[in-house]
């Protein structure tokens, strides 16, 4: 049985300021408070995050958070997650400005997990900025990236990726330039972008985009 009112009414919060914080229809909530209705995994989601606890303190079943795990990690539909242990973590900074903050400020957590099946690979998901690679990827997407090692041997021409130099932080296909000491950095919008190139010895970290999604939350 589901605790949500018991643990509302023990943090003091209203039905309207969840409603509010979850961006549930209020009558929806009512219902599936009161259990006069089956309530979707992303939208316990939502409450357990608007209440700031775990799905499995919501249901206090362990079953049933089992088979709500199970159905989230093999649903195509991507939905946020309290649970650290489900999904990918989400920083909301921007890949091109405050992502080397996911590295290097210890102190730095996702705001949640996403979930998603076709990119249960990832190891981070963050936002985009700018439209160099519309209509691929768009201004305001968030992207699904894996780091990508020994990248020197690894790296596939053509290909999009995540680059991280020292000067610079940008998304772009790479293919292979006349210098063997250069990386060509190609964008998809050719109208309002140029191609350019980097030095191999300037680059930190290359990251595989597995994807690109509209920013559902």
């Amino acid at each position: 049985m589901l605790k949500i009112k018991e643990i509302r009414e023990s943090k003091g919060l209203s039905q309207d300021e969840i409603v509010a914080l979850s961006g549930i229809k209020k009558r929806s909530y009512v219902d599936y408070e009161n259990g006069k209705s089956d309530i979707p995994l992303s939208k316990l989601q939502k409450i357990a995050s608007s209440l700031k606890v775990s799905i499995s303190v919501l249901t206090g079943d362990s079953e049933m958070l089992l088979s709500g795990e199970e159905k989230a990690i093999n649903e195509l539909t991507p939905c946020v997650s309290p649970e650290t242990n489900l999904g990918v973590p989400y920083y909301d900074v921007d890949f091109s400005g405050g992502f080397n903050a996911i590295f290097n400020n210890q102190t730095l957590l996702p705001d949640h997990n996403i979930v998603f099946a076709p990119f249960k690979d990832a190891q981070l998901w963050c936002n985009v900025t700018g439209n160099s690679m519309a209509e691929k990827i768009n201004h305001g997407d968030i992207i699904a990236l894996k780091e990508l090692t020994n990248w020197e041997d690894n790296v596939l021409f053509g290909e999009i990726y995540a680059v991280v130099t020292d000067h610079i932080r940008t998304i772009k296909i790479i293919r292979k330039s006349n210098n063997e000491d250069n990386y060509k950095l190609v964008p998809i919008n050719t109208n309002e972008f140029d191609e350019n190139e980097v030095k191999k010895t300037s680059i930190l970290k290359i990251f595989t985009v597995l994807g690109a999604i509209k920013k559902f939350f």
